[in-house]
């Protein structure tokens, strides 16, 4: 299979999945879809692909998240000098349950954030979690566990109104 065959079939086997996961880090679709995206492009741009990747779905997340990061700083500089002009707003279908978690999860840091959506969206263990941000076990069990601790009172109050 040729190098842009392969990246076919990985783009139609996690596109979604990845947004998803990153919709959960970020909130916002579209920047997430963006992110995966330019992901995707960057492994186009790679030349030989992503052959000498032992998991590509996880090198195209990395650099995915990495392109939030780049944004989020980009968009607190460009905050702190352009002043703020109204647009409109795209709607973005999703139901209660999506909404509450992406609410609650909005609320915790970004750092937490991050290692919950790896563990319960891209369901990875904590030493995966570990290798793909590049921090120690630990850090990831205490991120983790400081999330749940968060995340716990901030769902199952939303729980409470849909019941």
């Amino acid at each position: 299979m040729d190098e842009t065959a392969e990246l076919a079939e990985l783009y139609d086997a996690s596109y979604r999945r990845l947004v998803v996961q990153l919709y959960a880090v970020c909130g916002d679709l579209a920047d997430a879809e963006d992110a995966v995206q330019e992901a995707f492009v960057t492994a186009i741009r790679k030349g030989r692909g992503l052959r000498g990747v032992a998991n590509p779905e996880a090198w195209v997340r990395t650099a995915a998240l990495n392109r939030l990061r780049h944004s989020w700083r980009h968009s607190s500089v460009v905050r702190r000098y352009q002043p703020r002009v109204p647009g409109p707003q795209a709607p973005v279908e999703a139901g209660p349950d999506r909404v509450a978690i992406v609410t609650a999860l909005a609320q915790v840091e970004r750092d937490q954030r991050e290692v919950v959506v790896l563990h319960y969206l891209a369901d990875l263990g904590i030493a995966e979690i570990a290798a793909e941000l590049g921090v120690p076990e630990g850090t990831v069990k205490s991120r983790l566990a400081r999330a749940r601790t968060r995340l716990a009172p901030l769902l199952d109050e939303k729980e409470d109104r849909h019941a």
